[in-house]
């Protein structure tokens, strides 16, 4: 998942009215909006990655605060051969989604995820993509709060040194109430800005450090319950697929890290890809299985909630989780707010230039909407699991489904006059894609709609 930590512009000139209206256009809207000639894109490179600085963007994409539920997920999947499995079995399928993606991204002269599904497969599925990440992005900061919410409850009980097991009577230590002081306080005001940058995520390889210290010396009181060595049915491995594809889920944002490479070659990117997904894979399996066999199946949902409130390099961990969400609430706000102001402008026929005087408005209006209905909705879902079940299945659709159309479809266009074997093949795995990424993200939101949500 692309979660890095951010941080915002905010001057108090992004709060008022720009005289620059193509600037302001192009900071908000879509991507798939043009608004200049693509030939002149092309020219105004502003900065080239290297090869190993694109190795290290594209970690940074895809770790981030999803490794709290990957303990979890191990737990669901029937241990840690099963875990360590069906991640290899799936990293095969993202780093091929990953490289189509770059191939698709060089074919069509197009340098942005959603822009690439509109130049190969056409309006219907390109509007279904931005649709998609709308909602993921939405989803996704449902998940950010919660797990605030998780990080304070514990931060909390160790500050007023209360029993964990009695809740708080204090209404100023009410978990409601501190994810909502929280959310107007720091993250309402870092959302409604209009520009973003992005720092280090650190914080993820704390986590990930402390948990593995933990499970290498653990402390006398975590003895875990029971360690499963199989799933308990066959369809509880599928269980584990959302949460492995909201972790790695890194393709919208990899589009355009390749278009920034000095030398944007499908070869090249492919090794990027193959080791940013290598280390990603060590930093998961080692989160998920300490975690696992630290505490077994009684691991919860975020597994930081499974250690004591009064341990201080886990609270140190908590720590930078809180600041890590914090700072990418507004990223993703942002970039859920892009597409659903570029689907606006589309829908309604004004160019970005024409619109520019009542953007201001609807940005405020589409901030404070999304602010609060990702809070109301975080305040009354227990945990992150529940979120990562349903958006996982969305996360499949990015790093499956839309790839292989995208290889089909760029397959289908080429013209020849026979076609050989390595054309048939492609075409295949393209079919085997889209195939795989719809029985992911139909078996996973069936799941969490008719047992997680309904529980």
């Amino acid at each position: 998942m692309a979660q890095g930590t951010g941080s915002i512009n905010s001057d108090y000139k992004d709060w008022e009215w720009s005289d620059d209206a193509g600037e302001r256009a192009r900071l908000l809207q879509s991507p798939s909006v043009e608004t200049v000639p693509k030939n002149q894109k092309a020219k105004e490179t502003v900065w080239a990655t290297s090869a190993l600085g694109a190795v290290f963007i594209v970690v940074n994409a895809a770790l981030g605060a999803g490794l709290l539920n990957f303990p979890a997920a191990f737990s669901m999947a029937g241990g840690v051969a099963a875990g360590i499995a069906l991640q290899m079995c799936m990293l095969i399928f993202i780093i091929g989604g990953l490289v189509i993606l770059a191939y698709c991204s060089q074919a069509s002269n197009e340098r942005t995820y959603q822009e690439v599904v509109w130049a190969v497969c056409g309006k219907v599925p390109g509007v279904l993509c931005e649709v998609a990440i709308a909602v993921y992005t939405f989803g996704t900061c449902i998940a950010f709060l919660i797990i605030i919410g998780d990080q304070e409850d514990k931060i909390i009980a160790a500050l007023v040194k209360e029993p964990e097991e009695a809740g708080s009577s204090r209404w100023y230590t009410d978990r409601k109430f501190t994810i909502s002081i929280t959310a107007f306080l720091l993250i309402l005001p870092l959302s409604i800005p209009k520009e973003i940058g992005s720092l280090s995520v650190i914080g993820t390889w704390y986590v990930t450090a402390v948990i593995i210290i933990k499970y290498i010396w653990p402390d006398k009181e975590l003895v875990p319950v029971e360690i499963p060595t199989s799933p308990s049915s066959w369809t509880a491995v599928f269980n584990a697929m959302p949460t492995i594809c909201f972790g790695f889920q890194c393709h919208v944002s990899s589009v355009p890290v390749f278009n920034s490479m000095k030398q944007p070659e499908v070869k090249t990117w492919g090794a990027v890809v193959t080791a940013a997904m290598v280390i990603a894979l060590f930093v998961y399996t080692g989160t998920g299985v300490c975690g696992f066999l630290t505490f077994g199946a009684g691991v919860e949902q975020d597994v930081l909630m499974s250690y004591p409130s009064n341990d201080i390099p886990v609270a140190l961990a908590r720590a930078f989780i809180i600041l890590c969400v914090l700072t990418s609430y507004p990223i993703l706000h942002f970039c859920g707010r892009a597409v659903l102001e570029g689907l606006w402008l589309r829908y309604t026929g004004v160019t970005v230039e024409e619109d520019v005087v009542r953007e201001r408005r609807r940005r405020l209006f589409q901030t404070i909407s999304w602010f609060l209905l990702t809070l109301l909705l975080a305040l009354f879902i227990p945990d992150i699991g529940k979120v990562i079940s349903v958006i996982g299945g969305l996360a499949a659709c990015f790093i499956f489904v839309f790839p292989g159309l995208c290889l089909i479809q760029a397959k289908l266009s080429e013209i020849q006059e026979t076609r050989a074997i390595s054309w048939w093949a492609q075409v295949s795995y393209g079919v085997f894609m889209v195939t795989l990424g719809a029985f992911i993200f139909g078996q996973t939101t069936a799941n969490a709609i008719f047992v997680d949500l309904t529980a």
